[in-house]
């Protein structure tokens, strides 16, 4: 079995996926309260079997000695603030900047593997030297930075070994940003990862082939009909709803991928969200009033991948955390919903207020995406 341990765990979407695959975790680390209630919470229902040791800490007061030379895989999605559009944009000189502890999680620990995730702008031609560097370090993590060394001098010094091939603590190391709804996610969302092996190890890696298109959907609709007939609409009916709101185009010939999944695929066999109360069998699952519709903020298409459910307060209501109904109304999206839209299952439960619950939904990987990446991993690592 995968022994793994987790850095900056959130409300467990990475983990989840890891658990899903058969991973063991030694180790869950978050420092926030709230996300830590709900692994709590999931592990006390029975969701989670059997109960993963989460801590809460700031990961960087943690010692990762203890577990060198035992651990499998190391996953980590650090936060993204310093590097995400929305925020600052400060990058390394932000103090929320934890990336190099995943250096030193990497170092301490020597896994097998490791994943790291985070969001694309770390790309981003601001950041692209950075990137460079962090990816020196994860090559050659026993190259420590010295005291007072900036890191343009110690990314110098790590490109030195790298060209020299010093002995000691190595990875082959490779990156890609895979899109969310290519392989079954029902969101356009798009994220980076990471991904290492010890070299001594000597792993064949390839990145996993997306298994959902946009042209098989297109197909669906526009060319046999399945899509609608799969939701009890008549196709013929279909026309002016997807002109209205939808936007993939058609294809030529079946495409061999199956279709992207879309919110309607997502919700449609859940009861609409009301004031009242809710079957227990249904756990975060209320109606919330006041959703608007503004410009630039439309609300998600039932009839495609929902737009990318974000972490925190990004923009006015009635943007990417709304629907647009069949009517052309828009709701908000209950916790539930957003739950699923992030292949969360229905007994997974979120702890804490709605804007609470929405930020921990908005930070996860998609669990299914998370088991995608996880299980090319384990096959690279075990020679498969």
């Amino acid at each position: 079995m995968t022994q793994t341990i987790e850095l900056f765990s959130g409300a467990g979407g990475l983990a989840l996926g890891l658990h899903q695959i058969g991973a063991q975790h030694r180790l869950l680390a978050e420092l926030d309260v709230r996300a830590c209630d709900t692994i709590r919470a999931n592990n006390q229902n029975g969701a989670l079997n059997p109960p993963w040791p989460i801590l809460q800490a700031d990961v960087r007061e943690l010692d990762f000695t203890e577990w060198q030379d035992r651990i499998d895989l190391l996953a980590a999605g650090a936060p993204c603030q310093p590097f995400s559009l929305g925020g600052l944009h400060k990058g390394a000189d932000d103090k929320r900047n934890l990336l190099p502890e995943v250096v030193r999680a990497v170092r301490d620990i020597r896994p097998r593997a490791f994943i790291l995730e985070n969001v694309p702008g770390l790309l981003r031609p601001t950041f692209a030297e950075y990137f460079e560097y962090l990816l020196s370090q994860l090559q050659v993590p026993e190259v420590e930075r010295r005291v007072a060394e900036t890191w343009h001098e110690h990314k110098t010094r790590l490109d030195w070994h790298l060209v020299r091939k010093r002995d000691g603590l190595a990875y082959d190391v490779d990156y890609k940003v895979l899109a969310a709804a290519d392989y079954g996610v029902p969101q356009s969302r798009r994220r980076l990862f990471v991904v290492g092996f010890r070299t001594d190890l000597r792993v064949s890696w390839s990145w996993p082939r997306p298994t959902h298109s946009e042209d098989a959907l297109a197909f669906a609709k526009w060319v046999d009909g399945s899509y609608w007939r799969d939701h009890g609409i008549d196709p013929r009916h279909a026309s002016a709803k997807f002109t209205k709101l939808g936007s993939a185009t058609p294809c030529d010939g079946k495409p061999l991928a199956l279709r992207w999944q879309t919110v309607r695929d997502a919700i449609s066999s859940l009861p609409p969200p009301s004031n009242g109360s809710n079957p227990a069998s249904i756990p975060n699952h209320q109606f919330v009033p006041g959703a608007r519709r503004y410009k630039g903020h439309s609300g998600s298409s039932l009839d495609d991948p929902a737009k990318t459910l974000k972490a925190g307060v990004h923009g006015v209501p009635g943007g990417e955390g709304t629907v647009v109904q069949d009517d052309g109304s828009v709701r908000y999206f209950s916790i539930r919903e957003a739950a699923r839209i992030q292949t969360f299952p229905d007994n997974y439960v979120f702890v804490g207020a709605r804007s609470h619950a929405m930020r921990q939904i908005g930070n996860a990987v998609p669990v299914r995406l998370a088991s995608t990446i996880g299980v090319q991993v384990i096959r690279a690592m075990r020679g498969y």
